[in-house]
């Protein structure tokens, strides 16, 4: 029987990790891209989603966006964070348009109980209010 010295154990505790990193991320390129084919004209849309450990059960997400502003008539002006049964987590206002700034990305930091896997973004916009297309994120380990 082979012994598992401390370097190998941290070696394979690395691979893990890493391994976790980039499906996490591959599963959000893959979402994006899926999503810019199914996004009706005019509604804002997730473009990539990306969320990081800030301590404390604290995590900062940042989600990019693509919407056509035209101005204060019609622009994407929030983005949530929904837990797996729909409760609301946190809320990113967009206090103006990006009428030249698109896709634009914002952050938002959230407090997410340690029961919750899964996070679901959904966009809204001042005219079509939320997008039915969501993405939903594994929410990594601390």
């Amino acid at each position: 029987m082979r012994k598992i010295t401390q370097a190998t154990q941290r070696a394979t505790q690395f691979r893990v990790r890493m391994f976790n990193t980039c499906r996490t991320w591959l599963l959000t390129v893959a979402t994006a891209l899926c999503l810019s084919v199914h996004v009706h004209a005019g509604e804002a849309a997730i473009t990539a989603v990306e969320i990081n450990p800030a301590g404390d059960g604290v995590y900062q997400i940042s989600v990019t966006l693509r919407h056509d502003d035209t101005g204060w008539d019609h622009y994407a002006n929030r983005w949530d964070v929904l837990d797996e049964n729909g409760n609301l987590l946190g809320s990113r206002e967009l206090l103006h348009p990006h009428v030249n700034e698109q896709p634009f990305t914002r952050s938002l930091r959230v407090k997410i109980p340690e029961s919750v896997k899964m996070v679901t973004i959904v966009a809204s916009d001042s005219v079509h209010g939320d997008n039915e297309v969501t993405v939903t994120v594994e929410v990594p380990k601390e």
